[in-house]
């Protein structure tokens, strides 16, 4: 049985790689090494290669960067209506991102993957004019299933863990979320403590954001 799902497995990462080699499927543009989101709000040097098997796919607010080792890194851009704005104004910055997280972004992971939660969050003033960054465990959420190892009693299967990050530019939501992969793939080795988990996520999102051109949205024709 072994053998006969294989080519199919290979079909489908053959497929993937194809398709995302075809930039012009792509609602953002690729130029050089840059990305740029297609509502046009910000660009960001890809954290992956094309050449090594990276892949990216997008949709017109999110962008998906991802490969076979230990990258996945999305991006979400998203306008903030009239009512996001009074919700901005009233709550504040700290509990309006903890709100929009927990309302738009968190029920996409809890109906995805049963028994999601928030494990943590930490409101950073400094941080793009105020950022928060949550970290959720998502039971079944991995993005490395492929790459899961001995799994069994004494080796039981970790949740998958994200860290979040959220903050506002220019009447928009940005959403950075990347999974710690090594919490999968390394299995009975793995003995990293939640804090040190949080550590590497948040160097990893400062990584991005390092990398992250915000740009100002063009106007919309009348």
């Amino acid at each position: 049985m072994i053998r006969r799902v294989l080519p199919g497995l290979v079909f489908l990462v053959c497929a993937s790689w194809l398709a995302a080699q075809d930039f012009s499927a792509l609602h953002g543009r690729v130029e050089s090494n840059t990305y740029h989101g297609a509502n046009g709000t910000y660009a960001i040097t890809m954290p992956v290669l094309p050449e090594l098997g990276g892949i990216i796919s997008d949709t017109p607010s999110v962008v998906v960067f991802r490969d076979q080792f230990n990258v996945h890194i999305s991006i979400g851009s998203f306008p903030q209506d009239a009512s996001q704005r009074w919700e901005l104004s009233t709550r504040g910055l700290r509990d309006y991102l903890q709100y929009y997280f927990v309302n738009f972004v968190f029920p996409d992971f809890q109906q995805l993957f049963a028994g999601s939660r928030i494990e943590s969050s930490n409101f950073e003033p400094d941080t793009m004019g105020g950022a928060l960054v949550i970290y959720t465990l998502l039971p079944g959420g991995t993005m490395f299933f492929h790459r899961r190892v001995n799994i069994g009693p004494e080796n039981p299967e970790r949740d998958a863990k994200r860290g979040n990050l959220l903050f506002i530019r220019h009447n928009h939501i940005f959403v950075i979320s990347i999974e710690l992969a090594e919490r999968v793939v390394e299995g009975s080795a793995y003995k990293l403590t939640p804090e040190q988990e949080n550590t590497i996520l948040r160097q990893r999102l400062e990584h991005t954001l390092e990398n992250l051109f915000i740009k100002r949205p063009p106007v919309a024709a009348r």
